[in-house]
């Protein structure tokens, strides 16, 4: 699979932006990321594919979430990368990298995690190979500091 750089994305994600609006089916569907019943089975479709498993923590009614669904991985997964979404609160069953059978919600916490959204990037064995992005940043800067957690993130599975 060939790479493509986010702003690739973006100018892709764009121009299929402009023809919806065109066509007048701009408002019609929120972006969504997928959900997953299983981490280890995304992973494996991330790896076979060469590219990490990004997993998004979302939080209903999130409107940072929404715009770093929106603007920053939907239109990444456009381009082939494998981005899921697991949400906070979320009782819908979730099978962890280990076998384990819990919620979404169980998952979240028991990662730790407090803040949405929060950006995990995962290799082999559903160990992270990039550091969390939590929260929204600053929308200047927010493509940068993506960008350099999935170019450490390919490094790593490129590695692997």
């Amino acid at each position: 699979m060939a790479y493509v750089s986010r702003r690739q994305a973006l100018h892709l994600a764009s121009a299929g932006a402009f023809a919806a609006l065109t066509q007048g089916a701009w408002a019609a569907t929120p972006i969504t990321l997928p959900s997953t019943d299983s981490l280890a089975v995304s992973l494996e479709q991330a790896l076979q594919a060469k590219q990490p498993l990004v997993v998004m923590v979302s939080l209903h009614g999130c409107p940072f979430c929404k715009v770093v669904r929106e603007n920053y991985l939907h239109p990444l997964r456009a381009s082939g990368l494998q981005v899921v979404q697991v949400d906070m609160r979320d009782p819908r069953a979730l099978t962890d990298f280990d076998g384990t059978l819990l919620t979404q919600d169980a998952w979240v916490k028991k990662q730790g995690i407090k803040l949405a959204p929060t950006v995990l990037f995962y290799g082999a064995q559903g160990r992270e190979v990039a550091s969390r992005l939590k929260g929204a940043y600053l929308p200047d800067f927010y493509g940068a500091y993506l960008d350099e957690q999935l170019t450490q993130a390919r490094k790593a599975v490129a590695g692997a």
